[in-house]
């Protein structure tokens, strides 16, 4: 099969390449906008893409013509949404509309990633059917794009997941288990919120995840994450007794004390019994999360 990534250059875009490349036979072609970020080059094309050009994506599918487009690109800085508006719903909606086009004339599937900030936080953990509720301009950005696929007469597929942690290639992003580990080991006070929940999801697992969805063009909603219903204090614990850390400069404190421009839904999380059921989707436990990168570390 010919499977085509955008935003290969991002945490789930290298992983989903390191994935489709190591451990199936499919055709991959890797796009990002700028140079490629990968430190690998063998087993799949890489092409230069903005999905925000429309001429860009119709020449690049043209070329392809893939059988699966799985769009990991996005603007997810919640904040930053929040206060460059414009960005946002160019990458998180107006480039959806040009995937969803050129998906219908090349007839591909179309994978589209999506968040669990469409929903308040109001009683999470969610099923694939809740109602989508969103508080921020990202979670906005991010429904209307699930709403243009929806309502499209392509094949289509939307994969939800909440809070993505791993390592990156290049280091480029940190995540909450990298953050509690440097900051404990550096003997830096820090205090984490005790009055949020996430089901958080490792970067490895949402890739095995949409590539289920893509090898069996499973129409339809999926949630792809973990499955512990966790605070980010509890996070951090474990992260400090998995490497054996002082938690005495570590306290639980709750999200009215931070300023933050854009809201968070106070309790999310996925229930996954449907991913389970029809894609066979297993996730890792937090634990076991921690523990591979920790092996990645090294």
């Amino acid at each position: 099969m010919k499977i085509l990534i955008t935003g290969s250059n991002g945490l789930l875009g290298q992983k989903l390449v390191q994935l489709i490349t190591q451990e199936s036979n499919h055709q991959l072609i890797a796009t990002a906008k700028g140079k490629n970020r990968l430190p690998f080059e063998e087993g799949y094309i890489f092409e230069n893409l903005d999905i925000t050009n429309k001429t860009q994506v119709d020449s690049i599918v043209e070329k392809y013509q893939p059988e699966v487009i799985i769009n990991t690109a996005a603007l997810t800085n919640v904040d930053q949404c929040e206060t460059e508006k414009e960005d946002c719903w160019r990458l998180n909606v107006t480039a959806v509309e040009h995937l969803i086009e050129t998906a219908a004339r090349y007839n591909a599937f179309l994978l589209q990633l999506s968040t669990d900030f469409i929903f308040d936080g109001a009683d999470g953990p969610y099923l694939e059917e809740a109602t989508a509720n969103p508080i921020s301009y990202y979670g906005e950005s991010k429904l209307a794009a699930e709403k243009l696929i929806v309502e499209s007469n392509i094949n289509w597929a939307i994969a939800r997941t909440v809070l993505v942690y791993g390592i990156a290639h290049d280091m480029s992003r940190s995540n909450i288990i990298l953050w509690v580990k440097k900051s404990l080991e550096e003997g830096k006070e820090i205090q984490v919120v005790d009055d949020q929940w996430r089901t958080p999801t490792l970067a490895e697992d949402l890739a095995k995840g949409c590539l289920l969805i893509a090898e069996k063009k499973a129409k339809g909603i999926f949630n792809i994450s973990g499955d512990d219903l966790l605070t980010p204090y509890e996070m951090a614990v474990k992260t400090a007794e998995f490497f054996k850390l002082s938690q005495s400069s570590m306290t639980k404190t709750d999200s009215t004390k931070f300023k933050q421009t854009a809201k968070r839904p106070p309790k999310t999380g996925f229930i996954l019994d449907k991913a389970k059921k029809e894609l066979g989707y297993r996730p890792h436990t937090f634990e076991e999360g921690i523990k591979i990168l920790a092996e990645q570390l090294k």
